[in-house]
């Protein structure tokens, strides 16, 4: 039941990131030639090696270095998923024109950012603050 539910979510998952065409545009902004084929592997190898961490799980001390090395590649990941799901709704634009918020669109964004990864930030260097 717990691998059907697995494959499920990972289906859906990787459905939803072919919907919002995260890969060619990541291979479109960094220029990366013949780089379509690296991200893909790298997915996979992603998933595949967080669904073995979550069956076989082993006890990881990390540095507050390398985990918070880890959280900004995990907060890039989301910040990525999250744009892209922007970009296709087209979200943001919509209601600055709605708000009249057209002049302050760029530091709204930039705010988001910015308190997202001090979320994170703190959240990984400070555990004991976080429920």
């Amino acid at each position: 039941m717990g691998l059907a539910w697995g494959v499920t979510v990972g289906s859906g998952f990787l459905a939803l990131l072919s919907v919002l065409d995260v890969v060619p545009r990541l291979v479109q902004l960094t220029r990366f030639k013949g780089g379509l084929l690296a991200y893909q592997w790298a997915l996979i190898a992603g998933a595949f090696i967080s669904t073995l961490s979550e069956i076989f799980p082993m006890p990881m001390s990390l540095s507050r270095w390398m985990a918070a090395a880890w959280g900004l590649f995990a907060g890039v990941f989301v910040g990525m998923v999250a744009g892209a799901l922007t970009e296709v709704l087209n979200v943001l634009p919509i209601l600055a024109r709605r708000l009249r918020l057209e002049p302050v669109l760029p530091l709204l964004v930039s705010a988001m950012v910015i308190g997202k990864m001090m979320g994170c930030l703190v959240n990984f260097l400070f555990p004991e603050l976080s429920p």
